[in-house]
């Protein structure tokens, strides 16, 4: 049987995920929430994701990166060419699997049934981005957990989501 599979995002009212390849906010909280979440755990991400987080090499996570392009693989990296492949390596390594995007990662992830979690956090605007997070309301209709959070900028909902 597969391992279960998670996915985290930060996303705006308005889905946006990203802008410019980059996330369209500074929101201190919720960094310790995806790196404490993801410390030691497998994490599935884009090129492009990957290229604006460096630091998701630290805590011990495994990082596996969606892209065709093989020279970032090294001894703390694996690529994959597909999430299939991706998960066919995460299914190897010890530990949960969370997928960090970006956006044609997580419309694929979040059509499979084995996605059990999403860990969203809401932040409560309106962004311009060019990069969105799928409607996720009516595949994720159950609350876990729910806790608020707010500062000098930005009001947002750190919310566990369940199918």
């Amino acid at each position: 049987m597969p391992k279960p599979l998670n996915l985290i995002v930060a996303c705006a009212e308005n889905r946006v995920i990203g802008r410019d390849g980059k996330l369209p906010w500074r929101i201190p909280e919720d960094w310790r929430f995806f790196k404490t979440l993801t410390a030691g755990k497998i994490v599935i991400l884009g090129r492009i994701s990957f290229c604006s987080w460096k630091s998701v090499l630290e805590d011990g996570r495994r990082v596996i990166v969606l892209t065709r392009d093989k020279t970032l693989a090294n001894d703390r990296i694996q690529v994959a060419d597909s999430l299939a492949s991706a998960l066919a390596l995460a299914e190897k390594m010890p530990g949960e699997i969370f997928v960090c995007g970006g956006q044609q990662i997580f419309e694929e992830a979040m059509t499979l049934p084995r996605v059990e979690r999403l860990y969203l956090t809401l932040v409560h605007a309106n962004v311009a981005g060019d990069r969105y997070f799928p409607e996720w309301h009516g595949a994720f209709p159950r609350v876990i957990e729910q806790r608020d959070g707010s500062d000098e900028n930005y009001r947002y909902t750190f919310y566990v989501l369940g199918r």
